[in-house]
């Protein structure tokens, strides 16, 4: 793929490329069995055949030729499909391989740790330590850790195998795995600066992206079946109650879309903490409101497994609280505000 940045014609490409793969690969039944553990292998083919999985890679790294801007596009397409692939761990993980100069292994690969505290240690080519609910590390052979080494932030890649432990289940059903080194080989390792804060930072970046494209689809689903819904011989979509919900909804789905932009935008070298804490903060607010909304749009049936709408909302449930959830990200931006001084209020949320 190629790319020019901001063309609305390759956006419109990326969206027909990846709408045909879910709609051939991603059935019903496929998302039900991967809920079950079931790796979803004929759909992480269809990704990794149009480039995706290496997309926010520059092309000298092996990437697909995307801008930034249009591989986060194409990681919020997925989302609004509710895709059962670490999608966003593997985009995170080459990004932090290729800051650091190393090189990108084929296939999904997650990252560690993503709880907010936790440290490996890596010493003589050998990484330990412990941490829980790495995303999807139980079905990834690989993972990109930050170590400490020598009181500097290091990145390894690391083999999964041996170092996965007990699996359980977010509220979308995906797998957060608990993970244990002891003096385990280290693949490939190199320092980066504030390795650990940018693994943190660019993981906020991602689930706000993913949160944004759920959102997308919730607040279509909650039309769509406004518009069909009959009651009392009419829409219910034309009853004033059901249409100010609906436009509160598109209000948050708007503000959401709009945050991610701009901590996107602002992120192409590196993640930029002040506008990623605003999208995170913003878009899990988001999340959590138009949850609720959609679902009283839709009474009972919105609560049915029969429905699709619980495969988005349980997203931005689960998602809004990894990576650190709103209150984390609004109390780093009161400090972040609080420490430029009054006369910086202004000039910062203005810039």
């Amino acid at each position: 793929m190629s790319s020019v940045e901001g063309d609305p014609g390759m956006r419109d490409d990326l969206a027909k490329t990846i709408d045909r793969v879910f709609e051939a690969q991603c059935a019903k039944s496929v998302r039900e069995s991967a809920e079950n553990g079931e790796w979803p292998a004929g759909l992480w083919a269809a990704l990794e055949e149009v480039g995706l999985p290496h997309a926010a890679l520059p092309e000298s790294a092996g990437g697909s030729g995307l801008s930034f801007e249009d591989a986060m596009f194409a990681l919020r397409r997925t989302a609004y499909h509710a895709a059962p692939v670490p999608l966003a761990e593997t985009m995170l993980a080459s990004r932090l391989l290729a800051a650091a100069g190393l090189k990108m292994p084929r296939g999904a690969v997650t990252v560690a740790p993503v709880v907010g505290g936790e440290r490996f240690k890596l010493a003589g080519g050998k990484v330990s330590g412990k941490t829980l609910r790495v995303p999807w590390a139980n079905q990834c052979a690989h993972a990109v850790v930050v170590a400490e080494s020598e009181g500097k932030d290091v990145v390894a890649l690391v083999s999964t195998d041996g170092a996965a432990g007990a699996t359980e289940k977010n509220l979308a059903g995906e797998p957060r795995t608990a993970m244990s080194f002891q003096n385990a080989s280290v693949i490939a390792s190199a320092r980066l600066e504030n390795a650990a804060s940018r693994l943190a930072t660019e993981g906020a970046l991602y689930r706000g992206v993913q949160m944004a494209g759920a959102l997308e689809r919730t607040l279509e689903y909650a039309l769509q079946y406004a518009n069909e819904r009959v009651q009392f011989g009419r829409a219910i979509g034309k009853f004033q109650a059901i249409q100010h919900m609906l436009a509160v909804l598109a209000g948050h789905v708007a503000a959401a879309s709009a945050a991610a932009d701009a901590a996107v935008e602002a992120s192409v070298d590196g993640p930029d903490l002040f506008m990623v804490a605003v999208a995170k903060a913003r878009i899990g607010e988001a999340a959590g409101r138009s949850a609720e909304i959609a679902h009283q749009v839709h009474g009972a049936m919105g609560y049915t497994r029969e429905h699709n709408l619980h495969y988005v909302t349980r997203r931005l449930w689960s998602w809004r609280d990894e990576f650190g959830n709103e209150t984390h990200w609004q109390t780093l931006l009161g400090r972040m505000v609080a420490a430029k001084g009054a006369d910086a209020l202004w000039p910062t949320l203005t810039q």
